[in-house]
């Protein structure tokens, strides 16, 4: 466990950051393991990239294997999640009129490489509409299984949501898309380090997820598991080497994904790091952080939609350390309330328009932040836009 006394993030002290599920927060300790990579990598450019990276490479992939439940032979290093949703979409043959389904809380980088993709190949996107609020669970079932047809091809789904933070019932999704024969995308960009993951029982064709936010590893570090019976259709987007590599001693699949070009592997080679240091935060180790976390962001949105008197706008046992709050039409545009909120206030926190001036707030909990953070942001909500 961290000495109280000494800092463990780079953060402002002066600003009240609840927007950690943007772009995560590295602590100090792996910044200071990455500067170390990089020396060594600069000593010894040739040895390092050559020779040391493909072994160090597989150390850190076993690693982070053990952390999700799944086969490290299963798994590649991407830079994020959009790159790996990228690379399923655009590795994939669509036939004109096959559909890819997607849900209007499909993360907007992810909707375009779907539209994209549609596009190119004349396939069509068709949209479930989730409710938000939501009184249950079933309910984004019932919305995405409406919208399934014969010509469905392959879902794009969220694990946990941008805009609404909610998790999907992302297990009874894939096996009923599964029993309907549809092959699933997961966008899990929020997924490792905030939920529980266990790929192998989750039994997902395609699943993508970031490391730097919840798992707290530098940015640029992310991983797509592509189930082993798929992975000969899954292409890198950038082609290298690999693709006639004469070595037999590896996949295709590990081959192609393993080196794509010349660029900075430490974020990578991190994640082990990641893991261990955000596990040692607490004695109960992961599941006592992922729950700490998730009972401050209960309280924090009890605080919020009271002070605001906003209902609850969906059940406890669909957040984890993240929470939406309606906040219907505001006076002032999003943009401006999130300025406002920063630079007046110094509190850092999303705000997702909806339609006109209606609109969400979205904050999250991580380690460093406290119940009073948030009663400080009721407090200046109310003044705001009642």
């Amino acid at each position: 466990m961290n000495n109280a006394s000494e800092p463990i993030w780079l953060l402002k002290p002066n600003i009240h950051y609840l927007n950690h599920g943007s772009f995560g927060a590295t602590p100090i300790a792996v910044l200071n393991y990455q500067q170390s990579l990089r020396e060594r990598m600069e000593r010894e450019p040739v040895r390092f990239l050559t020779r040391e990276l493909e072994g160090l490479l597989d150390e850190a992939r076993s690693q982070l294997a053990d952390f999700i439940g799944a086969d490290a032979d299963e798994l590649a290093f991407i830079p994020n999640a959009t790159v790996g949703v990228n690379t399923v979409l655009r590795s994939l043959a669509f036939k004109p009129d096959d559909e890819i389904l997607i849900t209007n809380c499909t993360y907007n980088a992810c909707r375009n490489a779907a539209e994209f993709v549609a596009h190119s190949t004349g396939a069509k996107i068709i949209v479930a509409s989730v409710p938000f609020p939501l009184e249950s669970s079933q309910q984004v079932v019932t919305a995405i299984l409406e919208k399934v047809s014969p010509k469905t091809k392959l879902a794009l789904l969220d694990h946990v949501t941008s805009p609404t933070a909610s998790i999907f019932p992302i297990e009874t999704l894939v096996k009923e898309l599964a029993c309907r024969g549809i092959d699933t995308l997961v966008d899990g960009a929020h997924g490792p380090g905030f939920v529980s993951l266990d790929l192998r029982s989750l039994d997902v064709t395609y699943y993508t997820g970031n490391c730097h936010k919840w798992l707290c590893a530098p940015k640029g570090a992310a991983f797509l598991y592509v189930r082993r019976d798929k992975q000969a259709s899954i292409r890198p987007l950038a082609i290298s080497h690999g693709a006639n590599s004469l070595r037999t001693d590896r996949s295709r699949f590990r081959l192609e994904f393993d080196w794509t070009g010349t660029d900075d592997p430490t974020a990578y080679l991190c994640v082990p790091e990641a893991i261990r240091v955000m596990g040692s935060l607490l004695p109960g180790g992961w599941s006592s952080l992922r729950e700490r976390n998730r009972k401050l962001i209960l309280a924090a949105r009890q605080v919020l939609c009271k002070t605001l008197e906003v209902a609850i706008p969906c059940p406890d046992e669909m957040l984890g350390s993240m929470a939406s709050i309606p906040l219907g039409t505001v006076p002032l545009s999003w943009e401006s309330l999130q300025s406002k909120l920063l630079e007046e206030f110094k509190i850092e926190v999303p705000i997702v328009p909806l339609s006109d001036r209606s609109c969400l707030i979205r904050i999250s909990a991580q380690f460093y932040n406290r119940l009073d953070q948030y009663q400080y942001l009721a407090e200046v909500l109310k003044r705001l836009i009642s």
